[in-house]
């Protein structure tokens, strides 16, 4: 039609008829005009009206948001008589937000159609068509609706969410056996061990509970250096978690070090402190010590363990040995010394325990929480001040610092304490507040004649060294009339309840109300050994040995104090009826006295003032008594 057109008017130029040609072009076009068929719609049915929507559920959410834009084009058209043909193409984007922009006037509209032919509008060959196309597109850009893509959205079926318990924590035995490392180990050996340890479950409980102090750390350092979490096992086989423990050996503490390995191991012992007995230098000194027997023994922990007990020159010799006999040198297979032949299968014995009751009554609970946290004081202090700073009792302090040997920690350190974590604030406010000067009380002294170094440091229970370095004292002369500043105990001795001297005390006490001897003070003198002392009172040198806190091969010195309580032909009777005499608490009933209670029980009243120091002088109903009874004396 476009060419017809065009040559029409091209050939009307050169014929002479010009008005009744362009009269007759006009009527030619009008004739051959068409309505406009909108974009995509020519083929559809007149008779039918049709939609175009995503799906029924995004058109009633349309429906709904009426204040929103319709994002819809309907277009309707009529021919001839028949019924309207309605077609509407629907889309629905709810994330996009769509502005009507301000209106263009119909040049700028015309300008923008000349220069864009992807229009595709066949108008624009000539100005007046550009002109009318100007003005028919004014109208529709009045309130422009825009047209975006068709996009089907799926909505997924959130799966059911399950609802997880929460994970219970672990306490530290149960941590300790989720990460055992020397595996499930079957040898009748560990049976008899095993059966005696689940039969005494008092014991295990007791020592679970001793344990509660110090197992958070022990445990966590021996993870923290990947050693099989069996070794925090240890201390249950050395000394029952008693950090005062002292084999005739002369062991001491929980990881139960003899002095010259102690001292291999960098644990300080003096007068003042014995690391082999501070919780943290002495786990961290046996742990090093573990870790290099299990590099020696070539990643064998069975051997290793066994080395730490007997030596692992012991280990060494026994290997060698069965090395030249041809024999397997597994643990199983060496022929050791009877205490640490026992020593591994006792604590894999003890692992199986643990690892049986973990969780239950048998074993005392330790939540997975640190019990105390190392304090810096930086100086010496005086432990029965430092336990009122803290707001705990003296016996709780020396349980948490069980190295430190007398009334105040080392002068030359180290200064730590370790404190509950419960009242660090209130340590370390008071620490705070308290100057280096005021935490040992000091006394000025005048020297009389007769006084030397040796009789005063007993007689302030503080070393001759000491006395020498505070006092700037170069040999042992001192002289009268000059003064020495000597550090005193701000409290009366019995109060540093587990200090060394107070420990010997109160053993001494123990055995004098459970023995039926009397105690004989013994001076060591020449030729004197324990095997000699106990020969002539009858005794034991182990027995000695335990009485006065030494090693059955101590080396004894000339002037020496030994307490004994030796057995003689006249009270074997009492000797053997000794082992039935029980401890008991009594609760005062209305009416009673010391003599009335005294009577009752076979017992004196000066024995029940000795074991109960604290009475006053009447009794109240209610009150506790602490008694030592020999039960086949009881009335009945």
């Amino acid at each position: 039609m476009i060419i017809l057109t065009r040559f029409f008017f091209h050939y009307s130029a050169y014929i002479s008829f010009k008005p009744t040609l362009w009269v007759i072009s006009a009527l030619f076009l009008s004739a051959c005009q068409t309505s406009i068929i909108p974009p995509q719609t020519a083929n559809l049915d007149p008779y039918d009206s049709i939609e175009l929507v995503n799906t029924p559920e995004d058109t009633a959410k349309s429906a709904q948001k009426s204040e929103q834009p319709s994002n819809q084009i309907s277009y309707n058209s009529k021919v001839d008589n028949t019924p309207s043909a309605e077609v509407l193409f629907s889309t629905t984007t709810p994330s996009v937000i769509v502005t009507d922009p301000p209106p263009e006037s119909a040049e700028s509209i015309a300008e923008k159609i000349a220069n864009n032919n992807s229009l595709a509008w066949s108008e624009l060959d000539t100005e007046s068509s550009t002109s009318t196309a100007a003005d028919l597109l004014a109208e529709a850009y009045e309130q422009p609706e825009p047209v975006t893509e068709v996009k089907i959205t799926t909505q997924a079926i959130p799966e059911p969410v399950l609802a997880l318990e929460p994970v219970p924590e672990l306490d530290l035995w149960q941590l300790t056996v989720a990460n055992y490392g020397l595996g499930h180990v079957q040898n009748p050996r560990i049976d008899q061990h095993y059966q005696w340890y689940n039969k005494h479950q008092e014991y295990m409980h007791r020592v679970t509970t001793r344990a509660s102090r110090y197992y958070h750390f022990m445990l966590h350092s021996a993870l923290a250096k990947s050693l099989p979490a069996e070794i925090a096992l240890l201390p249950i086989i050395e000394s029952g978690f008693d950090p005062f423990a002292y084999s005739s050996g002369r062991a001491s503490g929980a990881w139960q070090f003899i002095p010259s390995t102690g001292r291999v191991f960098g644990l300080k012992q003096n007068w003042w402190y014995d690391g082999r007995r501070d919780i943290m230098a002495s786990t961290q000194a046996a742990h090093k010590y573990l870790i290099q027997l299990h590099k020696m023994f070539d990643g064998d922990w069975l051997l290793a363990i066994a080395s730490y007990n007997g030596g692992q020159g012991t280990v060494l010799k026994a290997i060698k040995r069965n090395k030249k006999a041809g024999k397997p040198t597994d643990f199983w297979s060496l022929n050791l010394p009877k205490e640490t032949m026992n020593y591994v299968p006792k604590l894999l014995a003890v692992a199986r325990v643990v690892a049986e009751h973990a969780g239950t009554d048998t074993l005392n609970s330790v939540a997975n929480e640190a019990y105390f946290e190392a304090i810096d004081v930086g100086s010496q202090i005086d432990l029965a001040q430092a336990a009122e700073m803290a707001n705990i009792t003296t016996d709780e302090m020396y349980r948490l610092n069980p190295a430190f040997n007398q009334w105040a920690t080392d002068p030359q350190g180290p200064h730590h304490l370790l404190i509950p974590v419960a009242h660090l604030g209130t340590f370390n406010a008071s620490l705070l507040d308290l100057p280096s000067n005021k935490r040992v009380s000091w006394e000025r002294y005048k020297i009389v004649t007769g006084d030397n170094l040796l009789r005063l440091a007993k007689r302030y229970h503080v070393s001759v060294d000491l006395l020498r370095t505070i006092n700037n004292i170069d040999g042992n002369m001192i002289w009268a009339g000059k003064t020495l500043m000597i550090p005193v105990a701000s409290k009366d001795a019995a109060a540093y309840t587990l200090s060394a001297a107070q420990r010997v005390i109160n053993r001494q006490k123990q055995i004098s109300q459970t023995q039926a001897s009397q105690r004989v003070e013994y001076s060591v003198k020449s030729g004197d050994s324990l095997w000699k002392i106990g020969q002539k009172y009858k005794v034991t040198v182990t027995q000695i040995a335990g009485w006065n806190k030494l090693g059955s091969r101590s080396v004894l010195q000339i002037g020496d104090k030994l307490n004994l309580w030796p057995r003689s032909s006249t009270n074997k009777l009492a000797t053997a009826q000794r082992t039935v005499v029980k401890k008991l608490t009594y609760k005062v009933r209305s009416g009673d006295n010391l003599s009335v209670i005294a009577q009752r029980f076979s017992v004196t009243v000066k024995d029940i003032q000795k074991w109960n120091q604290v009475l006053k002088k009447y009794l109240q109903p209610g009150q506790k008594l602490t008694l030592y009874v020999n039960v086949t004396k009881l009335k009945q």
